[in-house]
């Protein structure tokens, strides 16, 4: 006689049923759930489209991440050059908020970018992860643009600007740059800079090895340089570190933003000016490319 083979599992027939059979088993199965936030762009609303990360938009994604059933960690999957300080800050400290609410560990897995306020994001984690060849750091504050006081005169173009306020047109870009006005900008992004330092340094705490005057100068470094500073505490992608920690039957939940039916269909949040996106994504592709991409 032959051995009878032992019955499948019900899980196992579910799982083969469209939509809900994933579902459904892993609740049989009491399986842990990880649900992963995607960070991946420039932070801050860009566009007319209001492309970008932003509270407004993560808002309910991340509400819903922490509040679902079965929940052992939240994993950030961040891929952003940075962008807007307040919108970093925000995000972060909403991340925290919900972590500490529902005793919910936080993991960030650093992609290709986690620099500047893309590593900001990082930080509200429990503890950062990154490939080897990753781009991590760049903890510090720049501003650019362009002048074309010179390109005015030589096309014989004059100026008019009359305000209420004898620095409303401060660094206007098709005046003359005055060192006052560099001076005042140069305040203001010293404050932001100790903002982000005095942030990092609260959440890494005892981690940070490296001198901070390196830390801290904006500079930026590869995964595997990143662990030997304290910057990031492992090498591993999102998949491998997360089965580790909870087991191979973890499953991933990736957390959508909500978007428009336009957006849906279209990609398009609303129709807008052509020139007006070609010179938004110059801008961010110019933030890109101070990291190398």
């Amino acid at each position: 006689m032959t051995e009878k083979q032992p019955s499948k599992q019900p899980s196992e027939w579910l799982r083969r049923l469209p939509w809900i059979g994933e579902r459904v088993a892993d609740r049989i199965e009491r399986a842990p759930i990880v649900p992963v936030i995607q960070l991946s762009g420039v932070i801050g609303q860009t566009g007319s489209a209001k492309r970008g990360l932003s509270l407004s938009a993560l808002s309910t994604p991340l509400d819903h991440a922490f509040r679902m059933g079965r929940v052992k960690a939240v994993a950030l999957a961040i891929n952003s050059p940075g962008g807007s300080p307040v919108q970093s800050a925000l995000i972060a400290k909403r991340i925290r908020a919900l972590s500490d609410e529902k005793e919910i560990p936080v993991y960030a897995f650093c992609e290709d970018v986690a620099a500047s306020g893309g590593y900001w994001l990082a930080c509200a984690a429990d503890e950062i992860y990154a490939d080897g060849a990753s781009i991590v750091g760049s903890i510090g504050v720049v501003s650019a643009s362009f002048g074309f006081p010179a390109l005015l005169d030589r096309i014989g173009v004059e100026r008019r600007v009359h305000t209420a306020g004898d620095k409303k047109a401060m660094l206007d870009p098709f005046r003359p740059e005055d060192p006052k006005d560099v001076k005042h900008l140069k305040e203001i992004q010293k404050d932001l800079h100790e903002q982000f330092s005095a942030y990092v340094r609260e959440r890494r705490a005892q981690r940070l090895s490296a001198n901070e005057k390196i830390l801290f100068s904006g500079e930026f470094w590869t995964g595997r340089k990143a662990l030997e500073m304290g910057v990031v505490d492992g090498i591993g992608d999102l998949r491998s570190v997360m089965r580790e920690k909870l087991g191979e039957n973890v499953r991933f939940r990736v957390m959508a933003q909500p978007r428009g039916w336009l957006q849906r269909k279209l990609g398009v949040e609303r129709a807008s000016s052509l020139a007006h996106e070609v010179m938004t994504i110059f801008e961010e592709r110019a933030i890109w490319a101070r990291y190398g991409l």
